[in-house]
Formats: structure tokens, sequence, C-alpha cells
């Protein structure tokens, strides 16, 4: 079978779907590959290293996908709104699609990639499992995410995060508030405290406060209870508007004595809860800097200005987002792990098996013979329950 990695195409995307160094062991599984010209260049991956590696290089994006059997992209159509609909006309029926697909996003982009006939497999779908770890695509991007806003906030912020005792007095060390202690949150943490900070965490899932604390941070407990604090797959449930109003209530002591706030409370196919409004943002003392990693969707600050860095009362809002993508190199590398992690596990004597006992492929696998096939996102969608008929064709 012939891999096929096309350049990226979404504005300012920078990673690559594949790295050099991940094609020997697809060799070993007889799978080829092709690359279009300068795929891995922005990432710091010349032709030349993949060249060296087996693969073939050619310059048109349409042979990319005319000789690949499976396509593997970072931001998949779905994922990427502004130039990904160009890729459809290249599909072709029984080509297979793996990469990042915003399933709980729009039902007429999964349609639209069903039409073609497609077998698609949304990375953001799989479950948290120790079978699927190394092909968790988005806890990788999750951990690089955390990295980075930290490092953006150490920047911004007007203020240095180590304590120091120096001959000209004792400096305090800088106080960062996480909001949200999921992978991205728990990555703040660590970056914040190898920084020298006094870092501190809120989650609602109780589960997170042996997390934050294993890793030198506060835990932050609020006298309210979430109701079904998170789902089977680990991700926090939304909750309902009195409880927010609550939380932001008792959250905003903590927020006020902060330097920096880093917020990545994210509900899968919801809009981020609000969690620092504006009159929190102005209780914070000048030069305070927050980043929103929820900024994509909205954001857990209510004065966020999606894809801009804005200033109110005085207080930095970072509501950059694919933040992942600001460190090509180690997220292409990262993710081009955990794609070819999964092309392995998807591929068996040099054939695609779609076995839907497992966990993993089944969880995967959004579009599939014309049809939306993925149960959670038809239900997620409203859509009825497919045949079992369907099924059973998947099957052989």
């Amino acid at each position: 079978m012939i891999v096929g990695v096309p350049r990226e195409s979404f504005p300012g995307e920078r990673r690559a779907a594949l790295v050099p160094g991940v094609l020997q062991n697809l060799a070993k599984a007889g799978l080829e590959v092709v690359v279009e010209e300068g795929a891995g260049a922005s990432a710091g991956y010349p032709d030349a290293d993949y060249a060296a590696k087996g693969a073939k290089i050619v310059p048109d994006r349409a042979e990319v996908f005319r000789a690949a059997d499976i396509i593997v992209q970072v931001l998949c159509y779905g994922s990427n709104d502004k130039t990904g609909k160009a890729d459809v006309p290249l599909y072709r029926s029984g080509q297979t699609l793996v990469g990042f697909l915003r399933p709980l996003g729009s039902i007429e982009t999964i349609r639209e990639i069903a039409s073609k006939g497609v077998t698609s497999f949304s990375v953001e779908l799989m479950p948290r499992t120790t079978r699927a770890q190394s092909m968790d695509a988005l806890s990788s991007m999750g951990t690089i995410c955390g990295y980075k806003a930290v490092i953006l906030a150490a920047d911004k912020l007007p203020r240095i995060f180590p304590m120091l005792t120096t001959a000209a007095g004792t400096i305090t060390p800088a106080r960062v508030f996480i909001i949200g202690a999921g992978v991205a949150g728990l990555q703040a943490i660590s970056t914040a405290r190898r920084l020298g900070a006094v870092a501190s965490a809120y989650d609602l899932r109780p589960a997170a406060k042996e997390q934050v604390q294993s890793l030198g941070g506060r835990f932050v407990e609020l006298p309210i209870e979430a109701k079904d604090a998170e789902d089977a797959r680990g991700y926090a449930r939304a909750q309902d508007e009195t409880f927010y109003k609550r939380q932001r209530e008792l959250l905003g002591k903590v927020v006020a004595e902060s330097d920096v706030v880093i917020t990545a409370a994210v509900i899968p196919g919801k809009k981020p809860p609000v969690l620092v409004t504006k009159e929190m943002v102005a209780s914070m003392a000048p030069g305070a800097v927050i980043v929103d990693l929820a900024g994509e969707r909205g954001g857990n600050c209510e004065l966020t200005h999606p894809g801009e860095v804005v200033v109110e009362h005085g207080v930095t809002i970072i509501g950059w987002f694919n933040l992942a993508s600001s460190v090509p190199y180690h997220a292409s590398q990262m993710y081009a792990r955990n794609i070819s992690a999964f092309l392995l596990h998807l591929v068996k004597d040099g054939k695609l098996q779609l076995d839907l006992d497992d966990e993993i492929v089944r969880e995967t696998l959004l579009t599939h013979g014309g049809e939306v096939f993925n149960s959670r996102v038809r239900e997620f969608f409203s859509l009825p329950a497919l045949p079992p008929v369907a099924k059973e064709v998947a099957k052989s």
C-alpha cells in the first residue's frame, strides 16, 4: 500500500504528518510513502531527508492523492475550514484518510467526505486507553500547547518567573494559575514549575487533584461539586449555567492574585465555558497575562479575541490558537509517531483491516461506505443508528 503525505495547506500550519524518522518502520510493514515536495520543510525536515529514507518526492499535490491508498494529514478537511475543501475533488472512492477531522464540528463536512466513498479515521476520537496511548495525537498536541502557553506567558509578563535572592534583594516567584488540568494544563503546570514559578490549578474532575499535586502544583478546591464531572473517555462534561456562575464567583479571588492565568477548559463538541469574566480581568494586577488555550472555539475568558493578542484593563490576553504549529519540529515528530503507530495497527499483510471488534478501529472510524459511520458522532448529531447490515459489510 502507498501512504501519501501532502503539504499542509491551512494558513500558517507548519507541521508535517510524517517525518523521515518513522519511514523505516512503515517500510518494514510493506508501506511505501509518497511525499509532496516541501511537505516537511517548514517543520525542519527537508525533502532530501525523506528521500534518504526511501520516500518518493513528487511536485504535484494531485499526484500524491492519485498515487496514495492512504492519505495522512495533520489538518484534514473538517479541521481545515480555510483551504481543506480544495482537496475534496482529489479524493477517490476506497481511499483512506487519517488525521484531525473535527468530527463534532460540521455534519455537512463529514457527509461530504463520506459521499466521496472515503474511509476516514479521526484521531480526535482515539480512545484514551493503554493500548491506544502510542496513537493518541490529541494528547501529544496538548502537551506541546501546554508547554508553549507558559513560554508565551513568560515572554509577555513584565517580571521573571523564578524566585531570586540577589545583592539587590529578593525577587518573589511568579504565581501561575491553570484552569483545566487535562493534558495541556498538566504540561503547563510542569513547565511553569521548571521555570521557577509557583503553580496552582483547578479542575472540576476530582481525579485531577492527585495529578496536579504529583507535578508539584497546588490544587485549588472549591466548595461546589460538579454533576457527572467526566465522561467515560476522561473528558470533562459540560455543566449548567448555575454551576459556572458559582464557579466564577469562587475562582475570582485566585485569578485576582495570579500573575499568569492559563485556561484550558474544553468540552468536546461544545462551546468552551466562560470561566474568567471581564470583571475578573479588571481585578488582576496591571501587566498580568492570560493565555486562553480555548481561544479557537470562543475562549474561556470573556475578553479573548480568537487569534489575537489584546490588552484589557492592563492585562495581556493571548487568544492564539494552533500553538502546536509554532513548535513544528517536535510537534511533527510526536504526531508522526502517533500516526505511524496507528497505521501499523490498521494495516496487516499489506491490507487495511477494518476490525470493528477492535475498540481503536471502531472508535476512530468516522466515515465508510458512503456513510457517517461512527456511532458517537451519529448520536451527537441525532442521526439514526446504522442498520446492522452496514456494520457487517464493513467487517467483510
